[in-house]
């Protein structure tokens, strides 16, 4: 009989919320309880679970999900590890995964437990693709094309300026894998907004894309979770030229995190202790059950 893991929800924001909805449709997991920094908000979908302030209020953890800002996460990833939790999350910085995931290794390895950083779509699935692109054409050039759409990273990004009351980040693509960031910003009474333009221009999530900020006065107006990833390989098979990849898909962007994030929280189950990204799990772990019946159906 499998195993049912239990698994804590950390942050109830977007991702939060679809990571409810997942667990929930999937048979082998159950939700131990969800963590806010603000227990006693219980909403009336949470009513059923344990809504704590600390993860350690939980019993019988197997695996923590962690639904909270990118720049967060490793302090709630280690808390988690240290207790002998597994962890999965999304974060979204490209150039700081690395050292996140050697970070994460030291503490997961100490405490025996599994953590599996970026596990999101991009990086996270996407990453998955890119490298299978790689393997099958090692010579040439991967083309990665995002949106257009809501880019929530960059988003919880804004609110946390100095001077935003509520923000929307939209990630249009130019070609060739290069995108401008479109921000829409409601100020705070008092503000600047030509200080907090440039604050955001120079915050790493905007600093090295052609970023424009716009003062509107209602963002909720303009938000849409729908996004959409459009990747392209032009590479050389041996010795063969002019082989040519394209993977392409239209999402609802938190739903899809949360898919992976619960699938990458199953596959925590079937590892030595240690921190991962995704491009270092079998593919097959993502799913549940016998793995033989995958080789089966899928190979």
């Amino acid at each position: 009989m499998q195993k049912i893991i239990r698994a804590a929800v950390v942050g109830y924001g977007n991702i939060g919320k679809y990571a409810i909805e997942t667990l929930e449709s999937s048979p082998d997991f159950e939700i131990a309880g969800v963590v806010r920094r603000n227990a006693s908000d219980i909403t009336p979908e949470l009513r059923k679970y344990n809504v704590v302030s600390n993860i350690t209020e939980l019993k019988n953890v197997d695996v923590a999900i962690l639904c909270t800002p990118t720049r967060n996460i490793e302090k709630y990833a280690k808390e988690c590890l240290s207790a002998g939790i597994n962890t999965v999350d999304s974060f979204d910085i490209h150039s700081q995964i690395l050292d996140l995931r050697n970070s994460l290794n030291e503490t997961a390895v100490k405490y025996n437990a599994v953590s599996v950083v970026s596990a999101g779509w991009d990086p996270g699935s996407d990453s998955v693709v890119r490298t299978l692109m790689e393997a099958m054409a090692p010579k040439g050039i991967t083309y990665t094309n995002f949106g257009p759409g809501m880019s929530m990273g960059h988003t919880v990004a804004v609110k946390a300026i100095s001077g935003v009351k509520a923000a929307l980040s939209m990630t249009i693509p130019t070609g060739t894998g290069v995108h401008r960031r479109m921000v829409y910003i409601e100020l705070e009474d008092g503000f600047d907004f030509q200080a907090v333009s440039h604050a955001i221009k120079a915050d790493d999530y905007f600093s090295h894309d052609e970023t424009h900020v716009f003062q509107v006065e209602d963002v909720e107006t303009l938000k849409d979770m729908g996004h959409g990833v459009y990747m392209e390989r032009k590479g050389v098979s041996g010795s063969t030229q002019n082989q040519i990849f394209k993977f392409d898909m239209r999402i609802n962007n938190p739903a899809l995190t949360a898919q992976v994030l619960v699938c990458a929280a199953r596959a925590t189950l079937k590892q030595t202790p240690g921190a991962y990204t995704m491009i270092e799990i079998p593919v097959v772990d993502l799913l549940p059950g016998d793995k033989e019946q995958w080789i089966k159906k899928l190979v």
